[in-house]
């Protein structure tokens, strides 16, 4: 039997941040830049996203930053913490990336770090990852989401010609919460108030009129509105797997951590459900 060709190790990139912005009161923006982003490029997904390396309980790690070595040599629990953050806009020219972190005061760890993180101080990161953009041979799109899907969304929206045909659904807290968005399709802001997350986005989709023709389908989010969503487009109205980009970026009573390491038997679980196919063994 063949070997199978050995892993490359992962290495990863190394910015300074160059200025953050409160852009309304639950969102932060973060650009980080400088020389260490030359190998870096995200250009050709709308989703690309990075997964940012936070230092566990306050590690110090040996220079030059060697994540290998760091997972060879430090116990599990000194590894650094990972979270996923897409990537909101990337100035190649510039050697600029924005990230846009959701902040709900000092719950979780990211949102805290991106509120009081000060210019110059360093940020490590694996990525870019991602697989999506609008399909330019659809006929009309469809995107839904709620605030973790909001930079996505956005971008995809900005990267469509004008005058496509589109219908973006974005769930919020409230009217504070809306972002301008440079792309001439409008937005449809629903404000969650004290209503469950994606309750108020599942209504909005299934309410809409689809259009005639090809649609290609952008739904990230809560991982169980997002399921219902799926349930809609891939059973109810049996659209193509690959006309669908569907994921949950995270789930209510879970963090990334405990979200990620069951995402795939949820996910397996789901398809099994809805589409009646045997999960793996």
């Amino acid at each position: 039997m063949a070997e199978r060709p050995a892993r490359k190790p992962r290495k990863a990139h190394s910015a300074q941040v160059i200025r953050t912005e409160r852009l309304t009161p639950q969102m932060q923006r973060v650009v980080i830049g400088g020389e260490g982003l030359a190998g870096f490029s995200a250009d050709t997904s709308t989703d690309h996203y990075v997964k940012i390396l936070f230092p566990a309980g306050g590690a110090t790690y040996p220079e030059p930053f060697d994540l290998e070595r760091i997972r060879a040599e430090f116990p599990r629990e000194q590894w650094p913490v990972t979270r996923t953050y897409t990537v909101r806009e990337w100035n190649a020219e510039l050697r600029e990336l924005t990230l846009d972190f959701v902040v709900h005061g000092d719950e979780g760890l990211a949102g805290p770090w991106s509120a009081r993180v000060q210019p110059g101080e360093t940020v490590r990161f694996m990525g870019p990852g991602g697989a999506y953009a609008p399909s330019p041979d659809a006929d009309w799109h469809l995107l839904a989401g709620d605030e973790s899907a909001l930079p996505a969304i956005a971008r995809s929206l900005e990267s469509l010609p004008t005058g496509a045909t589109a219908h973006a659904f974005i769930e919020v807290a409230g009217p504070e919460e809306e972002q301008k968005i440079d792309s001439d399709v409008e937005v449809v802001w629903l404000h969650r108030g004290g209503r469950p997350v994606g309750e108020a986005l599942l209504e909005a989709v299934r309410a809409l009129e689809f259009p005639a023709g090809r649609v290609h389908a952008f739904v990230h989010g809560e991982a169980h509105f997002v399921k219902e969503l799926r349930q809609l487009l891939r059973v109810d109205l049996a659209l193509p797997r690959e006309d669908l980009s569907i994921s949950g970026y995270w789930r209510l009573g879970h963090n990334e951590d405990g979200w990620q390491a069951s995402k795939r038997e949820w996910n397996a679980r789901i398809e099994a459900e809805q589409e009646g196919t045997p999960p793996a063994a």
